[in-house]
């Protein structure tokens, strides 16, 4: 029996990189083995997580947020785990959006497992042309859970501050990025109560007056060129660091992070409101063998 192909695209947001698969009637199965091997760099497209996209009525997790939001970013991992968030997904999801002409320049809300996120996005070429452009993602509120938090790299540990952005984040300040390591595997972290399923780990050193520069090491995805929920985390951290709580000042903070693969631009309101600024760009488009897939899900 032959297959049709399917549709991919690929896209990044400041180097952190994605494979799109359009399925607006969630209508194609996409297991964990299926999405690693979709991410795999040999021997796949290669990437560091799957957007898929999907209408929100058409999926399970989404349905409820239908009223909210037209369209669902169900995001996986590279390893093909199942994640709350992903900042920069958030933003190349968005880019995709109007890319693919189901949306406009200007607002939209996209439904993710950590909520409804509100995106801004600029003008960009029309439909069906090269697409990017700055787009800014309202990422809600940081959470702060209580307890201390430790990471370590070898026989060194340093405190680290303790995130939720929908999803968990262990910001650590160190004196040089070289401390954290290779970050090939996960830092190690305790307790271990604190983060039962895992952890995404932020190592960070000033570069100036409410200015960072920071690496991560991804949960479900080793280190990436980017995180967005984690520039986000770093800037909340960093603004607690330095006395700028916006609720207590009543003034907004702005901080730049620099990441490996570009930066981010975050802002904190009063109100715990963040915003996240950055560029979103599609770069490709293709198609790939529905059969493949199926082979390698079942594998």
């Amino acid at each position: 029996m032959t297959h049709p192909p399917l549709s991919f695209l690929k896209g990044h947001g400041t180097e952190n990189d994605f494979v799109i698969v359009p399925d607006p009637d969630n209508a194609i199965e996409l297991p964990a083995s299926a999405v690693a091997k979709l991410c795999d760099r040999r021997a796949g497209i290669g990437a560091d997580g799957v957007l898929h996209v999907v209408r929100s009525a058409a999926h399970p997790d989404a349905a409820h947020l239908a009223g909210e939001a037209e369209w669902f970013m169900d995001y996986r991992n590279s390893d093909g785990s199942i994640a709350e968030m992903c900042g920069n997904g958030v933003r190349v999801f968005a880019c995709y959006l109007q890319y693919a002409g189901h949306v406009e320049p200007g607002d939209l809300a996209v439904a993710t497992r950590g909520g409804v996120k509100r995106v801004h996005l600029s003008a960009v070429p029309d439909s069906g042309s090269a697409a990017g452009g700055d787009v800014t993602v309202s990422m809600g509120r940081a959470a702060f859970p209580e307890g201390e938090v430790t990471v370590s790299v070898g026989s060194r540990s340093w405190p680290a501050r303790n995130v939720n952005m929908g999803n968990p984040h262990a910001v650590a300040f160190v004196e040089s990025l070289d401390d954290a390591g290779n970050l090939y595997t996960a830092p190690p972290f305790s307790p271990a109560s604190a983060y039962p399923t895992g952890v995404n780990v932020e190592f960070v050193v000033a570069r100036g007056p409410r200015h960072v520069a920071m690496r991560v090491h991804e949960r479900g995805s080793g280190e990436t060129r980017s995180c967005g929920t984690g520039a986000c985390a770093v800037a909340v951290a960093a603004i607690r660091r330095d006395g700028a709580d916006p609720a207590v000042t009543g003034e907004p903070a702005t901080y730049t992070v620099d990441l490996p693969g570009g930066t981010l631009v975050i802002t904190e309101h009063p109100d715990g409101q963040i915003d996240m600024t950055g560029p979103a760009v599609i770069v490709a488009a293709g198609e790939f063998d529905a059969s493949w897939l199926t082979e390698t899900a079942f594998a």
